[in-house]
């Protein structure tokens, strides 16, 4: 039997990258999961794996509102993964587009909790997705995204505050550079965008990482498994840094 044997969970971003990660650990651990992405076809590979899937978007009503009928009357476990990121100049940053990207990462995030929070069982924990750019924000061609993580810091701290009484924790994370699918595309549209190749842009960035190497997505899962479990029961409110030592506060 594993850890979260029992325990029921939502996973947002479920789809791939640390979301899907995340849902597999989860499963691994026994708990039952609601694996959640408005890509249905990337949530195959996490039904084949045992999680129940809840086609929807966290950045409009109707989207939440189906999450909200999956979530079932209790859970124990809420990881918002779900995010977007677009790689632009600054200067020519839309408010359209800087307004699509709040929708997903702060107001899904944000809402998501304000929906489930309070069913979550006393010992439950929620952990959301930050980023090291919420700290570090020198990545300026991705300055919406840098920015929306900040305010995932915000509500991670407001949240934990009000559930604590609940006994409910509610942490974040904040990964550096991770293996994921996200990350090819920062690579590959931020590297001409400085006049350097893929390879070149991906050498730089790792030198700045004292242990010298990216992570992935699996080894993020297993921080946020740790934040939910009750190894981390005196743990709220933090934000927690998952950067190989790239950021250090």
């Amino acid at each position: 039997m594993g850890a979260a044997e029992g325990k029921r969970a939502v996973v947002t971003g479920a789809a791939s990258g640390i979301g899907q990660a995340v849902v597999l650990r989860l499963l691994t651990e026994g708990a039952h999961v609601v694996a959640v992405d408005i890509n249905e076809a990337g949530l195959a590979a996490v039904v084949a794996a045992g999680a129940e899937a809840c086609v929807a978007s966290v950045a409009d009503p109707a989207g939440r509102a189906r999450i909200d009928a999956a979530a079932g009357p209790e859970l124990d476990y809420l990881v918002n993964a779900a995010g977007i990121l677009f790689v632009k100049s600054i200067w020519d940053i839309t408010p359209e587009e800087w307004q699509r990207l709040y929708a997903v990462n702060v107001e899904g995030t944000f809402f998501t909790i304000q929906a489930l929070g309070q069913r979550i069982r006393s010992g439950g924990a929620i952990v959301n997705l930050s980023s090291s750019s919420a700290k570090l924000s020198t990545t300026v061609e991705v300055t919406p995204y840098s920015s929306s993580k900040s305010a995932v810091l915000g509500i991670t701290r407001s949240f934990a505050y009000v559930l604590a009484p609940k006994n409910v924790r509610v942490n974040a994370i904040c990964p550096g550079i991770i293996d994921t699918p996200m990350q090819d595309t920062v690579l590959a549209k931020i590297a001409p965008m400085r006049g350097m190749t893929v390879e070149e842009l991906s050498v730089g960035r790792l030198k700045a990482v004292p242990l010298g190497r990216s992570a992935s997505a699996e080894e993020c899962a297993d921080v946020i498994w740790f934040l939910l479990s009750d190894t981390a029961r005196y743990m709220t409110g933090q934000a927690i840094n998952h950067t190989g030592g790239l950021v250090m506060w």
